[in-house]
């Protein structure tokens, strides 16, 4: 019987589940009040040329934390780890609301992002040590719920800090749940971490942070600020490239990488992180993005943008619910093609979001996203906590989100820089009928009703041609996102259903 059972005798996994839902529950409400006071923010602050950057500022680091982390927590064990994750996510949550200008607030995402990597990856790692491979597949039901809560919840709190508060109040909301979250964490998660001696990769870690960062830059800027024949994005990608090359090699040579490259060679991880890769870029360019086609594009309001992309919330923790049941029954692979038909029809509809005008649209294509994450994602992490052991269950839970983070990184740069370009363009076409200079910060305009007064209605209606535009090439790569990710997903291994047996 390995250590995370040994644990399960002297945890209170009630009160260790209900800390772990609370992390959880503040990492899913960042992620749709954020979404929905973004356009506010943009309006307040100014600067939507840096509209990206806002989000890949956070993922960034993220992405580059998750492996850090879960490597961390397999060495010195979950609790201390967790702790300090959520401490430097309060900080940077503290420093978001104090932000007064767009580079301040992106500054303060990077701080917060820090964090992030340990919050998700260490709490699904925390529940995978406390329970059997049985019982991890229907506690996924409750972790789930998470989000259907917050699905309600976020975008009220949202619409209610801007209206009657300040945006500020979408990351300080995140300070109680934190403290509470970790203060259980700490009180009642009792673990044996062996006492060895430990190297950490921090070369790793460096040369993973250039690697991506090089290549979001070259995503965000390409096409926009530079050609993407220039020197900075030739440069960018040589340094990007042999980074990565640089990475792979002190992986393979050391002895505790930060990223064990063995676990690739199972075939169901590579394929499961593949598709987590593709699927993590869809859920993160949705978040960005569509809150901004909704209130600039349809004319709504924050609280109705920020319901259409609830529904994502919604669907997840009934599909996922139901994932936890179905696996048993019919095994990993099964389950999660369901969820890669649902990504599929998910993305179809916001592809036909330029036809069809309507709010209710967008939040059905949001639930079917949704209920596509939940199914795919749920059989994901219960596939590979159940394929490897204690020992590297931190680094292999934490591996798979790292490239659902990743993704989401990669995709929100390369969409918005798509985004961006078809802006430019448009806007410059239209130029001599404008009464402004036709840069990307006039965007802003539209997503602050009161500056929108001062358009005339053709300047109004070119700069939402404009934006409706840009954002329809955004859904075209939602759409070819999903089908790499239904192609990912097939290739998984058959298996069978999961047997009644004690965790290995």
């Amino acid at each position: 019987m390995n250590v995370g059972m040994r644990n399960v005798r002297v945890t209170k996994r009630p009160l260790v589940l209900v800390a772990v839902m609370l992390a959880m529950f503040m990492a899913a409400v960042e992620a749709t009040i954020v979404a929905t006071a973004v356009p506010r923010i943009v309006a307040d602050l100014g600067g939507f040329s840096l509209f990206s950057w806002l989000f890949s500022s956070y993922l960034l680091m993220q992405v580059v934390m998750i492996p850090v982390y879960g490597k961390l927590s397999d060495l010195y064990g979950r609790k201390l780890i967790f702790s300090i994750g959520i401490g430097i996510f309060l900080i940077g949550s503290l420093l978001c609301g104090l932000s007064t200008t767009m580079e301040l607030l992106i500054i303060s995402r990077f701080i917060q992002g820090i964090g992030a990597g340990a919050v998700q990856p260490i709490a699904t790692t925390i529940v995978g040590d406390m329970y059997t491979k049985e019982e991890r597949a229907k506690i996924q039901g409750y972790l789930a719920s998470v989000w259907g809560v917050s699905a309600i919840v976020g975008p009220i709190l949202g619409a209610f800090f801007i209206e009657y508060l300040h945006w500020s109040w979408i990351f300080w909301i995140n300070i109680p749940f934190g403290i509470l979250s970790v203060l259980g964490v700490v009180c009642y998660l009792q673990e044996s971490v062996e006492k060895r001696k430990r190297d950490i990769d921090y070369k790793g870690a460096f040369l993973l942070l250039i690697c991506i960062s090089s290549f979001m830059v070259v995503m965000i800027q390409g096409g926009v600020a530079w050609g993407w024949v220039s020197t900075p994005v030739l440069v960018l990608s040589l340094v990007s490239l042999m980074t990565f090359c640089l990475f792979i090699v002190n992986e393979k040579s050391v002895k505790d990488p930060i990223m064990t490259l063995s676990l690739w060679q199972q075939k169901g991880l590579r394929y499961a992180n593949i598709a987590s890769f593709t699927s993590g870029a869809i859920l993160l360019a949705i978040s960005s993005f569509l809150p901004t086609y909704v209130q600039g594009v349809m004319n709504e309001s924050p609280l109705i943008a920020g319901l259409t992309l609830t529904a994502i919330s919604i669907g997840w923790p009934i599909s996922s619910t139901i994932a936890g049941k179905l696996m048993l029954r019919i095994g990993f692979r099964v389950t999660a093609i369901i969820g890669g038909f649902a990504l599929v029809a998910g993305a179809t509809g916001y592809l036909l979001l330029v036809v069809i005008q309507n709010p209710l649209w967008a939040a059905l294509s949001s639930f079917l996203i949704g209920v596509g994450m939940g199914f795919a994602t749920t059989t994901f992490v219960v596939s590979i906590q159940s394929t490897v052991s204690w020992n590297v269950r931190g680094e292999a839970t934490a591996l798979n989100m790292f490239m659902r983070s990743l993704g989401g990184a990669v995709g929100v740069a390369f969409l918005g820089g798509l985004l961006n370009s078809r802006l430019q363009k448009d806007l410059a076409e239209h130029a001599d009928v404008l009464s402004f200079e036709p840069t990307l910060d006039v965007i802003n305009t539209l997503l602050e009703s009161e500056q929108s007064y001062v358009l005339a209605n053709e300047e109004l209606t070119i700069l939402q041609a404009a934006l409706s535009n840009g954002l329809s090439v955004v859904f075209i790569g939602l759409l070819v996102l999903a089908l790499l990710s239904f192609y990912f997903i097939f290739r998984l291994p058959k298996d069978a259903p999961i047997q009644k047996t004690e965790d290995v």
